[in-house]
């Protein structure tokens, strides 16, 4: 049978999702966690996304096929006792025998967070800290200018399919907490901490606002590659529901 679970993870000690030999990894736990569910055989794990080393999930959607003799409710049960505390599985549910999560989702939503303000050892174990005041009115109108379908090669590493659909950019400050939400229906690797890198910059003022239009543009690596730490960046939500033909890869 086939099934799905969503799964939320700290990525802080992980060397990412995917499985990596001699790493310690999300994939990695959940398929050993499984292992011991079905007598030690490997159960592989697909996900709706590939997160980077340090990277986290509150909504990251797997699939497996398991062939033995729990129920959905005793399966997700027993799976979330075995992971270790920094990662979690829940509404684990059956699904048809070809559903793969990369493929069923429609689009992802990833979050960059930043704190804005002093120093806070727990507050930054999951978002960046700035010291700079940050003018976020600034930081959206230029992540606007993301928003679309466009070639993201200034945004990412390279790939041989460059171009991305973003279908929001948004960036909002509740005090010394601003957030940077972006949604698409996939991303080239790196890509969301490249864009929080380019809007944190104008933010600080140190480039203006065209500035990231002209990079988009020009396609070479924005702002000599600027990237933001992964300890910001959380993959929020995957919506599932993708439209037959539609089947781009994501990171």
């Amino acid at each position: 049978m086939r099934y799905r679970a969503r799964v939320e993870y700290d990525g802080t000690e992980f060397a990412g999702f995917q499985a990596q030999p001699g790493a310690r990894t999300v994939q990695g736990e959940l398929e050993a966690a499984l292992a011991s569910l079905a007598g030690g055989s490997r159960l592989r794990v697909d996900a709706a996304g590939r997160t980077d080393a340090g990277v986290h999930a509150a909504g990251q959607v797997i699939a497996f096929t398991y062939r033995g003799r729990l129920a959905a409710a005793e399966l997700g049960r027993a799976l979330d006792a075995l992971l270790p505390r920094d990662v979690a599985v829940r509404d684990l549910r059956r699904v048809p025998a070809g559903f793969h999560p990369r493929y069923a989702a429609r689009y992802r939503e990833y979050r960059y967070t930043v704190w804005n303000g002093p120093r806070s050892p727990l507050r930054e174990r999951f978002a960046l800290g700035v010291r700079v005041p940050l003018d976020t009115a600034a930081m959206a109108r230029a992540g606007s200018v993301l928003e679309g379908r466009h070639d993201f090669s200034a945004f990412g590493a390279a790939d041989r399919q460059p171009v991305r659909t973003l279908h929001r950019v948004r960036v909002r400050g509740d005090g010394p907490l601003v957030t940077i939400d972006v949604a698409g229906d996939a991303f080239l690797r790196q890509m969301v901490r490249r864009i929080a890198a380019a809007l944190i910059l104008v933010g600080r003022g140190e480039v203006e606002e065209s500035a990231v239009a002209g990079a988009l543009a020009s396609r070479t690596p924005a702002f000599n590659g600027a990237v933001a730490p992964a300890k910001g960046l959380c993959l929020r939500r995957v919506v599932l529901g993708r439209r037959a033909g539609e089947m781009n890869g994501d990171r």
